[in-house]
């Protein structure tokens, strides 16, 4: 039965409101994430001792809650939107604390819990849940300029940066504090604030590297590599060169041969070699036009709860995205990010759909809720 505009049941409402040509961007990322699985994941599965296919069997496997969520995050309003990121902040945090006392410890770090067969790494839930957060804080701040909002949201930035480093997870740190900064300068926060921010990450680099070793080991790699192995990442290189510009064709890549995660961190160049650069073009492209989307619908967005939400949600894919690919051709030290919607990881891949489907469901057309053209939130409201 075909959905008409007099239909007036929730998922009619939800059909002429949601932004189609933004979940259709979505979804094809996700399509493309497991055509990439396919190509990257068996070399790796083998090398383990698990079946040739594993990972691309997980990677469907995860897919079904991940569009769950998805579909699921999009229907709510923004009344719930608030509610959930409430709770989702709170038990996110208990976990990560539940993680570094009680979850195994891999490559060094306390990241995972254990929940029945699955490692969950709860410091993505805790990544929308706290943009969430942190952008009802300072629209509150704009709203009522007597509400100490600014205070409150860099203290919830501080307890989860806080448990990141515990864990430790530098890489999710430094994303997490590049989406908050820039909430912080679309918010209109003072030069002081932007002072106290750079100042916090600097201390922060600065006491990562003198105190976590594997961060000083990657960033000296990264800025002189003869001090020690480059592997990954002058593999990952090479495999671009490999690609040129129309690729080896699927299965014809080496670099996943001897890459250990060629289906996570590095899968950026696989494509690269398999598919070559007119595909790295493609993929840029699709992030890009999720990212330019949602800002085009957060300026014109006279909610300031609602502009500030989106613009950090998209920043947490954009940056993620963009961090991924700067590391795979050694543009940045590595930092163990995966690559939204494309990289291996259940974890990763639940996360960023809780994300977009948050973002749907903000971005979902409401009366009276757009800027007329060349008028900014401000003359409105004057």
């Amino acid at each position: 039965m075909l959905i008409t505009r007099i239909d007036r049941g929730l998922l009619a409402r939800w059909w002429f409101t949601v932004d189609r040509a933004l979940l259709s961007l979505v979804l094809l990322l996700m399509a493309l994430g497991v055509l990439a699985s396919m190509a990257a994941s068996p070399p790796v599965a083998e090398h383990y001792g698990y079946d040739t296919f594993h990972f691309v069997s997980n990677q469907l496997v995860f897919m079904v809650p991940a569009v769950a969520v998805l579909f699921g995050a999009s229907f709510l309003n923004i009344t719930w939107v608030r509610r959930l990121s409430l709770l989702g902040y709170i038990g996110g945090c208990l976990l990560m604390v539940a993680a570094l006392n009680f979850g195994p410890e891999i490559k060094g770090a306390h990241r995972w819990i254990n929940v029945g067969p699955v490692n969950l790494q709860p410091s993505e839930l805790v990544k929308p849940t706290f943009t969430l957060m942190a952008a009802w804080l300072l629209a509150e701040r704009i709203r009522r300029p007597d509400m100490p909002g600014n205070w409150f949201a860099w203290g919830l930035y501080a307890c989860f940066v806080t448990l990141l480093m515990l864990e430790p997870d530098f890489g999710q740190t430094v994303l997490i504090t590049a989406v908050f900064g820039t909430m912080l300068l679309v918010s209109g926060i003072s030069w002081k604030f932007t002072l106290c921010l750079f100042g916090a990450v600097v201390s922060g680099a600065v006491t990562a590297y003198y105190s976590l070793p594997h961060v000083a080991s990657r960033i000296d790699r990264f800025i002189s590599p003869d001090k020690g192995d480059t592997f990954q990442v002058d593999t990952a290189i090479q495999a671009f060169h490999n690609g040129g510009l129309y690729g080896t064709g699927p299965g014809g890549g080496l670099a996943k041969q001897i890459l250990p995660d060629a289906h996570t961190d590095f899968i950026f160049a696989v494509v690269g070699e398999e598919f070559g650069l007119i595909a790295c073009g493609g993929l840029v492209f699709l992030f890009g036009a999720v990212v330019l989307r949602v800002l085009a619908r957060a300026i014109r967005e006279t909610d300031p709860f609602i502009a500030l939400a989106l613009t950090g949600l998209v920043s947490i894919f954009g940056y993620q995205a963009t961090i991924n690919m700067m590391v795979n051709v050694s543009l940045l030290p590595a930092k163990g990010m995966t690559l939204p919607f494309i990289s291996y990881g259940g974890s990763s891949l639940i996360s960023m759909s809780i994300t977009m489907g948050l973002i749907l469901a903000l971005a979902r057309k409401r009366p009276d809720a757009m800027l007329p053209r060349g008028l900014t939130a401000q003359e409105v409201r004057a």
